[in-house]
Order: structure tokens, then sequence, then C-alpha cells
């Protein structure tokens, strides 16, 4: 069986973790070399990038980063985990209104900087948090800072003193964080009730796939076509589009002159090649894979085409 290669996007179902997604799709697909774009808790659903074969050269090169999620917490709760799954460490009563709320959460609008929760895959000393949390060891974490781009609530429910709110935010970040921090500024308390991302990689809910699906595809010997290109990953990026022989050069790990090569942005050619990551094609319109610009040369960073 011929390796899959592209990224297929999966809408994780609730109870699953990230690896356990994988490890099923490695079942169904045949194959080991699968990797992912965002760690998501059991709990959460929604949008995980899944990079299968050559595509997994992809994952430490994403130029969209940026993760969106719609939350629901409620107020008057804490729990170890900062979830509703955890165990109850305190109740407070709610004495808020829905306008203080909205206020509290606006200061975590911006770079913020965030505590990482004891029970979270981050590795202290080689450890897990999440293992050292399950032995009842807490360690202390720095903060880390993180960007929240946006954050609009959505809804409330006053009789269960519950919110939805839409978050636009980098990665790392953590938002049963964002949501605990938020009930301590109110000072009653808040925990994450329910977490759907709705964004990742720059791939959205409209274009995932059930893990049925999946399997039902891969039955109908039709999985090759849930694939989307590796290229697509890279949209974002600037391109530049190669003549034959800088494409053989380029393949072979030649450096390039930048003042030599057509540069093309949104479908439009353009003069000078900017500095920084670039996508670059053939000139057949064949993606070749990502290279970095600096100096007036043109240096290969991965190639994700076979041929050499």
């Amino acid at each position: 069986m011929e390796e899959l290669n592209g990224i297929l996007c999966i809408d994780k179902p609730q109870g699953f973790t990230s690896f356990d997604v994988v490890a099923k799709l490695r079942g169904i697909a045949k194959t080991r070399r699968i990797g992912h774009a965002g760690t998501l808790d059991p709990m959460a659903t929604g949008v995980l990038p899944l990079f299968l074969g050559r595509a997994t050269k992809a994952c430490d090169l994403l130029p969209d980063q940026d993760k969106r999620y719609t939350a629901v917490f409620r107020l008057g709760l804490e729990t170890d985990t900062l979830d509703i799954t955890g165990t109850v460490v305190s109740e407070h009563p709610v004495e808020v209104s829905e306008a203080q709320v909205r206020e509290a959460a606006s200061r975590f609008t911006g770079e913020i900087l965030q505590v990482p929760p004891m029970y979270s895959a981050l590795k202290v000393g080689g450890k897990k948090l999440c293992d050292l949390a399950r032995q009842g060891v807490e360690v202390e974490r720095e903060a880390r800072p993180v960007r929240i781009h946006r954050l609009d609530f959505l809804g409330y429910d006053p009789a269960a003193q519950t919110y939805t709110i839409d978050v636009s935010c980098s990665k790392g970040t953590y938002i049963r964080t964002l949501v605990a921090d938020i009930g301590r500024v109110l000072g009653c308390g808040a925990v994450l009730t329910a977490l759907r991302r709705t964004e990742a990689a720059g791939y959205d809910l409209g274009g995932c796939v059930t893990l049925e699906e999946v399997q039902g595809c891969a039955d109908a010997g039709r999985l090759p076509d849930l694939l989307r290109p590796v290229s697509s990953a890279f949209g974002r990026l600037a391109q530049v589009r190669l003549a034959k022989a800088q494409d053989r050069l380029f393949r072979n790990g030649v450096r390039l002159d930048t003042a030599r090569l057509a540069f093309f942005e949104n479908g439009t050619r353009l003069g000078r090649v900017p500095e920084g990551n670039l996508s670059v094609y053939s000139s057949e319109g064949i993606f070749l894979g990502i290279a970095r610009a600096a100096g007036g040369e043109l240096r290969l960073v991965k190639l994700f085409v076979l041929e050499v």
C-alpha cells in the first residue's frame, strides 16, 4: 500500500485524547507517520489537523499557529483541573453581574501572562505535569506570555451562572487557565464546562471530518480523497516560483540569488523577494517546499517532494 501524504482535519470527539485520535488513524491509514497541530484535552472537541507521511515535516513550520475556541464556563466553582471534570476544591456564592463578568474578561485580552495548569502535558524535569498532579505533587510553574486576540461573549444563562465565549488566541494558550483567572478576578471562581476548537493552523470546522467518516472512506478505498495537500498549510506565506534550472539547484540544496527569482503574493507577481520563510513552487506550479530568504539568498528549509 502506497504511503498516504497530506493533511486530514478531524473533528475530535469528546473523550478522546489527541494521541487517541492519532492512534486510531494509524490503524485506519496503516501508517506510523502521523503528527498533529495542537493538543486537545479529552473533554474538548473540534479541529485537530493531522499530518500524514511526508506532511509530518510541516508540523514545526506552520505559519499560522493561532487557535480559536467556543468555550462555556460556570461561576462559583473551583476544581483541581480547572474544568468540570476535576475534583471540586471550593464553592462560592455568585454575587456578580453580567457587566462585571464582561469587564473582568476584558482584562485578559492582548498580551498576558499565564501559569500553565498542573493538569497539562508540559514537562518539568522530564516529567509531565499531569503525571505529577495525579501523584499529588505540585511544582512551581513559570508564567508564560500568550496573546488573546479577541474575546467575545456569545451567551449567558443566569440560572446556571454559565457564560459562552468565543476566543481567538495564540499557540500555548490554556482556555482553562483563562477561565480560572477570570473567576479569580471576580472572587467567586470559575471552571470550564465545555470547549470546542473552531480553528487551528488555518483550518476550520467546515473542512473537518469525523472518525466515522474517515473509517467509511477507508473501507471504500477513498481515504486519499479526504487529504488536503501539504501546501494548504502554507497558504499565508508569499510564494516564489522557480525556473527549471533553479528548480534542480533548489532540490539539491543550492542557495539561490533572490534577485533572480519570481516572487508572487496572492497570485500577483511582485518585485523584491521579502526576507523570511516562503513557499517555493516549480515552473509547473508544483509545491516543492519551504525556503528562507535572507541576505540576498534563498536557502532550503524543508523539501516536500520525493524527487531530488
